[in-house]
């Protein structure tokens, strides 16, 4: 073979892609990813990975913040009594966090209370959680660490905000799905 012959073969080789692998679902749990199913376990593992690593940003950054000890339903907890500066009941900050058991979010009050971060009120029976000056200061410090730390990384055209709330409205519409199965599922 020549050596012009050589170039050629080589070059019309590298031309050549390799046939494409057959995709593999990444997953945590082989057994759920059999069938049609197969991308909603690749997505209910992505949002495995993604609570965690939430998780652990919001309690470090709490941390950074300044408080350290909080669990992830503490910095919640917090966050959403300091929202919009309004007082808040227990049941109301339960369902908005679509926690379950209002037994979770009562020790984290308790908590909050022992830490000096939030006051209540009594009305009739009914209690009333809102901020402090010293929670709303922390919830500031968090907020900045946050602006500085993660959304900076969330730089460019403009079109990151849309795909986020685009993907933020399709996680609420999942969720919806996630309970009226929960419900389904109680009622077998």
């Amino acid at each position: 073979m020549s050596k012009e012959q050589s170039k050629a073969t080589f070059a019309q080789a590298k031309s050549i892609t390799p046939p494409a692998s057959p995709k593999v679902p990444i997953v945590s749990s082989a057994h759920l990813a059999a069938g049609r199913s197969a991308e909603l376990s690749e997505f209910e593992f992505g949002m495995i990975i993604a609570e965690n690593a939430f998780s652990r940003w919001a309690v470090r950054c709490m941390s950074a913040a300044g408080m350290k000890d909080m669990t992830i339903t503490d910095v919640l907890v917090l966050h959403h009594i300091n929202h919009r500066a309004r007082e808040k009941k227990l049941a109301d900050i339960a369902f908005i966090l679509n926690i379950e058991d209002t037994h979770i979010v009562n020790y984290s009050l308790k908590k909050l209370l022992q830490l000096g971060l939030v006051k209540t009120e009594k009305r009739g029976k009914e209690v009333l959680y809102s901020t402090n000056e010293e929670g709303q200061a922390l919830c500031r410090r968090y907020y900045e660490i946050r602006e500085q730390v993660l959304v900076s990384a969330l730089t460019g055209t403009g079109t990151e905000s849309f795909e986020l709330s685009e993907l933020a409205r399709f996680l609420r519409v999942l969720s919806g799905l996630y309970d009226q199965a929960a419900r389904a599922a109680t009622s077998l």
